[in-house]
């Protein structure tokens, strides 16, 4: 009897460490399902941040590059106006900087 009830005692530890192996793989299991499951949220939600950040860097190099032409126009315009007055200006005392030139050219000191 006593070999009988250890042998029951025995196959109840079998039994449970059985169990138990199944519970510790079915857990391991489980938590690789729900790492590869957190991953590909996270690359996803990665894809989805790179993608936005992108978008609105696509936006601003637009939107730079639209004032860009503005301001270029803007500049050259600018740049006409000061030449046409440098000329103007010019035309106005060239006539006394020739004057002035020929006087010193043509007076002599002793």
């Amino acid at each position: 009897m006593a070999a009988s009830t250890s042998q029951n005692g025995i196959q109840l530890l079998l039994a449970a460490e059985q169990e138990a192996q199944h519970i510790v793989n079915t857990a391991r299991t489980a938590k690789q399902a729900r790492l590869k499951q957190a991953k590909e949220e996270a690359e996803k939600e990665i894809a989805d941040f790179r993608a936005q950040m992108e978008a609105d860097f696509q936006r601003k190099v637009a939107e730079s590059s639209g004032d860009s032409g503005a301001n270029v126009k803007r500049l050259e315009q600018e740049t006409d106006a000061k030449i046409e007055n440098l000329k103007t200006e010019a035309s106005r005392i060239s006539p006394d900087v020739v004057s002035m030139l020929l006087r010193h050219v043509t007076t002599v000191k002793n």
